[in-house]
């Protein structure tokens, strides 16, 4: 081998290392100067002056100093007539489905109007003299996680009651690709209320937009919608999350695969609710050939958790090395074919499976033993058209 050879190996060798380098290092770093819509009250203060306001928040409406947005609005003396929870509650620390109440505030006094349970939309009474409704939640990016239904509600609302919405935006921990079955009509429900993939790719503001811009709210109504957007933000980078955004996801290991493993929650298979690690882990007794074991107990945020107090078998996904950039249906379609008796009662009765996934068709493919690519390729035509609508809505760069 001679001296040259030696060196174009070497000089390939430190520019793949560089490539990879270059690769990890531009997802892993946040830009110093990146801010979130609620980081930079000069866009909004000046609109909010000398209006009466509403807020849809909870604990996740965090500023970089790690005050919460409401507690800002007070001091800078902006006139806020209630605060509006979603699912979860103002704090967070409801059960995911749970009924949360109506309240006030203790820190600041303000009232607390539920839009969970019976009222997920905005009352007329409700919004009465308010100006404005901010929406400042932390999303993260999945068509059945319901704080975009909640906004959508809101701006229906907003439209029908001449009240604007802003929305602050914030990062979306699955932005920059878009997965998973396009929602039918058919299954739409406060889990998928739009004709959308599991992963959409889009911030919650630019939903917002595209709700408003496609007239996907009833009756063909737009709101008046007011974007602030964030500053230096890419959408393939990953950005720190300053607040847990419900219970069952307490870290970034558990939004990564929050939308792979969120279809357990239709079948007979535990995903660690009433565990130190819910969504990175899965399990039921009836899947006994699985190496992983877990016993649900009540706990923080899972009060009666799914297959309380009964031995699971499953995997801890918990070390799961990946940054998952796409759905991973080998779990389900693993759990699936270990599952005692699978075609018996593997999905629940009430079909909640569909209602997840927006059509009947991915459960019918897994019954038939489809393989991934096979099902893979079958969302590949509503994924290119939900492309077109998609691109009209981007504000920021990849």
């Amino acid at each position: 081998m001679n001296l040259d050879f030696k060196i174009k190996n070497l000089l390939l060798i430190c520019l793949i290392f560089l490539g990879v380098f270059n690769q990890y290092y531009s997802q892993a770093q946040v830009q110093p100067d990146f801010k979130t819509g609620a980081d930079q009250p000069e866009l909004y203060l000046p609109l909010l002056k000398n209006k009466t306001i509403g807020i849809v928040t909870n604990q996740t409406g965090l500023m970089s100093d790690k005050n919460h947005l409401v507690d800002f609005l007070v001091k800078n003396k902006i006139n806020i007539k209630a605060i509006f929870a979603p699912e979860h509650g103002f704090r967070g620390d409801a059960d995911a489905g749970a009924k949360v109440k109506n309240g006030v505030d203790v820190k600041t006094g303000l009232p607390i109007v539920s839009l969970y349970g019976n009222n997920k939309k905005p009352k007329p009474e409700q919004l009465k003299g308010i100006d404005i409704v901010l929406f400042d939640i932390q999303d993260v990016g999945v068509r059945f996680y319901t704080y975009i239904s909640t906004l959508t509600y809101l701006m229906e609302a907003g439209a029908e009651n001449n009240v604007e919405i802003m929305v602050l935006d914030r990062p979306n921990p699955h932005d920059g690709y878009t997965d998973g079955p396009v929602l039918r009509k058919k299954w739409a429900s406060f889990v998928g209320m739009h004709e959308v993939p599991v992963v959409y790719g889009l911030t919650i503001g630019e939903y917002g937009k595209m709700v408003n811009g496609e007239k996907w709210l009833k009756n063909g109504v737009q709101a008046k919608y007011t974007l602030i957007p964030m500053k230096n933000y890419h959408k393939k980078q990953r950005y720190p999350i300053l607040d847990k955004p419900s219970p069952n996801l307490p870290n970034d290991k558990a939004i990564n695969l929050y939308p792979s493993l969120c279809f357990f929650e239709g079948t007979q298979v535990s995903v660690g609710r009433g565990t130190d690690i819910p969504f990175q882990v899965y399990g039921s007794p009836w899947t006994e050939k699985l190496p992983y074991e877990f016993t649900p107990k009540p706990s923080y945020g899972a009060k009666d958790p799914f297959l309380n107090g009964k031995l699971c078998h499953g995997e801890n996904l918990s070390k799961y090395p990946k940054d998952l950039r796409e759905l991973n249906l080998e779990w389900v379609i693993k759990a699936y074919q270990n599952y005692k008796n699978p075609q018996l009662d593997f999905f629940l009765k009430n079909l909640w499976f569909d209602t997840l996934s927006g059509t009947d068709e991915f459960r019918k493919q897994i019954i038939a033993g489809k393989t991934i690519p096979e099902i893979k390729a079958s969302w590949k035509k509503d994924l290119a058209d939900f492309e077109k609508i998609r691109t009209r809505y981007v504000v920021y760069e990849n």
